[in-house]
């Protein structure tokens, strides 16, 4: 998993502070300082900012305003974590994928409040397909999601694809989520 990001806004002693430490930090931080109101909001929806006062770009979610001075750094820390830990659980509630959700909490892929039960193989195939935007052959799957080399047998992919897009099919009748080309499969 990789680690989330925090991003102090216009506080340089709270910065300096966490780099000195920032190989004890279970998540990275930034120093930033441009402005909030020139940047998409879907990208600012799995990070955390750190101010000194509010900033109305930002939800309530995603930001931490420190009021209370002063504070122990285990404190600081302890508040991120717990900060970052619900970004990421509402992260993963509502990820969009074509016209469909994926929740990764619950495993459910969802349309019009139509939910379908996913295997965790499942997910990796189908975030790993949407991820990357191009055709993946089988062997690309193997190696990527399964972690094997080119030289065993490919049926276990062509197993998982096949199964996994005739639930899908079953489910909501869809015969395009996953496609595929003589160059492997595909989320268009």
């Amino acid at each position: 998993m990789t680690k989330q990001n925090v991003n102090i806004i216009n506080l340089n002693s709270l910065y300096e502070i966490l780099d000195e430490i920032k190989g004890n930090l279970t998540f990275n931080i930034n120093k930033y300082e441009s402005d909030l109101g020139k940047q998409n909001k879907d990208s600012l929806n799995d990070s955390l900012f750190i101010a000194n006062s509010n900033n109305k770009i930002l939800n309530d979610k995603n930001l931490l305003v420190l009021k209370k001075t002063p504070i122990s750094l285990i404190k600081l820390v302890e508040l991120i974590n717990i900060k970052l830990l619900k970004i990421r659980f509402n992260y993963q509630s509502k990820i969009n994928i074509k016209s469909y959700q994926l929740n990764l909490n619950s495993k459910f892929f969802s349309k019009n409040d139509i939910n379908l039960k996913l295997t965790e193989k499942e997910i990796e195939i189908i975030l790993y397909l949407d991820k990357k935007k191009s055709k993946h052959s089988v062997l690309d799957l193997q190696k990527n999601i399964w972690g094997y080399s080119s030289d065993l047998e490919t049926h276990t992919v062509e197993t998982h694809i096949y199964r996994l897009r005739k639930k899908i099919k079953d489910k909501f009748k869809d015969n395009d989520f996953i496609l595929s080309h003589d160059d492997g499969y595909f989320i268009e």
